[in-house]
């Protein structure tokens, strides 16, 4: 089977670098890089560091409006999919790539398997909801991480998603290893058996609203502990527009690559965090989380104990910070770290 896999940032890379050597083994894969996000870390040394397979397309679209953007991307992946005639089109996710890819394939009545189906945060105005719910409704293969997914799923009408555990797990496994085998950023950053909150800012909700933006440094700056924010480009961007600042508490860093992230997840005491692939990572890591969104597509990690939601409030912020303890043992919500061989074999399976 000839099987093109479409992705457009790099933790969807992360995600396919599970999933790609597990398909490989029996399948012709074609990677599409869209370029949705450029990202100077994803060089050559991402791809060797990581051993991930380098695209065979890079369609360099880069940022724009949604809508330029996601066109765009429609018209590109046509031609390569009209080239490459594929059995089958692998998305990930909730991106635009996701869904201009997933959009293309089902207009050429190409079968589409969507890796990551059913999470909802029930905010459509959030553009990645809109964007996985569009792309769950036209696709073939479910393939869910968790049985919420697939209950959301089948509140919709869809009753063939498959729950095989969460990609990011297989990922996190994998990765770890070579984290604490490569990654020195722990020795570089003099963190040795020392405490510390790593903290990530990157959700165009709260860098784009002064009042939101400015709750969540307030709460950092007052909250005494030590704390490590590799900080984003746009995020640095708006902290200069708005006039904000941080205190001497707060050691901001430039932007870190895969395995210098999961080495900082491993150290931190806790994680602060608006990003959805973070809350995740921070309960596989077995971290605290402190989730400054008003709602979130892992609602297991919350029922778990292991994750609180505080939205932007600096006092909620800071009582988390301070005061967050998970009061039960994790459950294995995520399956058991083979969730590529799972996919798979539902694909050979309905194939």
């Amino acid at each position: 089977m000839k099987i093109i896999t479409v992705v457009g940032a790099r933790p969807q890379f992360i995600k396919a670098a599970a999933v790609s050597n597990v398909l490989r083994s029996q399948h012709q894969e074609i990677l599409v890089h869209t370029g949705q996000h450029y990202d100077e870390n994803m060089s050559k040394i991402f791809f060797d560091q990581l051993n991930i397979p380098k695209p065979d397309y890079n369609l360099g679209v880069g940022s724009g409006s949604h809508g330029k953007q996601t066109g765009e991307m429609l018209i590109a992946l046509e031609e390569i999919y009209l080239k490459e005639k594929p059995d089958l089109v692998l998305v990930y996710g909730d991106t635009n790539s996701t869904l201009a890819a997933a959009l293309c394939a089902s207009k050429l009545l190409i079968p589409v398997a969507h890796v990551e189906a059913g999470l909802r945060s029930f905010n459509m105005n959030m553009p990645e909801e809109q964007n996985r719910i569009l792309t769950d409704h036209i696709s073939k293969y479910l393939f869910a991480p968790t049985e919420t997914a697939v209950k959301n799923l089948i509140n919709e009408g869809i009753k063939n998603a498959v729950n095989v555990g969460d990609v990011m797990y297989d990922a996190i496994l994998h990765f770890k290893t070579i984290a604490k085998e490569k990654s020195a950023i722990i020795k570089d950053l003099g963190l040795d058996d020392k405490p510390f909150i790593l903290t990530t800012i990157h959700r165009a909700e709260n860098t784009n609203d002064i009042n939101r933006l400015k709750g969540i440094i307030e709460a950092l700056n007052e909250s005494g502990t030590a704390i490590v924010l590799p900080l984003h480009p746009r995020t640095t961007k708006y902290i200069e527009q708005y006039g904000l600042s941080f205190n001497s508490n707060v050691r901001v860093i430039e932007p870190v690559g895969y395995l210098d992230m999961i080495s900082l997840e491993m150290h931190g005491e806790k994680i602060v965090t608006d990003s959805g692939g973070v809350q995740k990572e921070a309960f596989f890591m077995k971290k605290p989380c402190i989730t400054m969104r008003d709602e979130t597509e892992w609602v297991e990690t919350v029922e778990n104990g292991w994750n609180v939601i505080v939205g932007t409030d600096k006092e909620k912020i800071l009582g988390a910070i301070q005061g967050f303890v998970p009061d039960q043992p994790q459950k294995d919500i995520f399956g058991d770290g083979k969730a590529a061989h799972k996919i798979l074999a539902a694909i050979n399976e309905q194939a």
